[in-house]
């Protein structure tokens, strides 16, 4: 069998809303699988001493203009939350809570709580919106609200962010194929001539 994809996403990234609607079929498309793993970018930037793309000058201005034109592109559904940027922390908590569990279920909460933060442009910087959304689809129960604050599922997180930064991940979307790197949604296209090919 063919490695899966490793795809990098912050629950705060638009770009890894849009990444996240065509990476499985990308993926499918090639016989391949996908392991999705969230990252904080917060602590990415202490490492590249960069900060929240859409806050930059001239930069953020275009981003955001950017983001309207992509979705329009896609036909995605996007509002910016009310709240930017994102806190991630509770969604990517209860993302590798739900993972290491089931990573079926995991892959649907990650969907849903992009849906429900770029999709719908809720707030779910803290843990009751983001434990609500998981009862709702009947991913877990009253449990999850305890889990998010038990040490060892912060560890986990902590060590996942650890891990991928070692790695060398240092944006989202970032998707590693067979040991290749590529970050942005941008590069899609070329993931999938390299898919195709075996790469150049």
């Amino acid at each position: 069998m063919p490695a899966p994809l490793d795809f990098y996403f912050d629950f705060s990234s638009p770009y890894g809303y849009f990444a996240s609607r065509e990476i499985e079929g990308l993926a499918a498309r090639h016989g391949r699988t996908v392991v999705w793993r969230p990252i904080l970018l917060g602590a990415v930037f202490k490492v590249t001493g960069q900060g929240p793309l859409l806050l930059q000058p001239l930069r953020g201005p275009y981003a955001t203009r950017d983001l309207e034109r992509t979705a329009r592109l896609l036909k995605a559904p996007f509002r910016l939350p009310t709240v930017f940027p994102v806190n991630a922390l509770a969604a990517s908590r209860a993302f590798y809570w739900l993972h290491d569990r089931d990573p079926a279920k995991a892959r649907t909460f990650a969907r849903a709580a992009f849906d429900a933060i770029f999709g719908r442009g809720e707030d779910l910087g803290s843990a009751p919106p983001v434990v609500a959304l998981a009862k709702a689809r009947g991913l877990a129960g009253d449990e999850l609200a305890a889990a998010l604050e038990e040490p060892a599922v912060k560890a986990r997180l902590k060590d996942a962010v650890d891990a991928a930064v070692a790695a060398g991940v240092f944006g989202s979307p970032f998707v590693v194929v067979d040991g290749e790197p590529f970050w942005g949604h941008d590069r899609f296209a070329q993931i999938d001539r390299w898919l195709s090919t075996g790469g150049w």
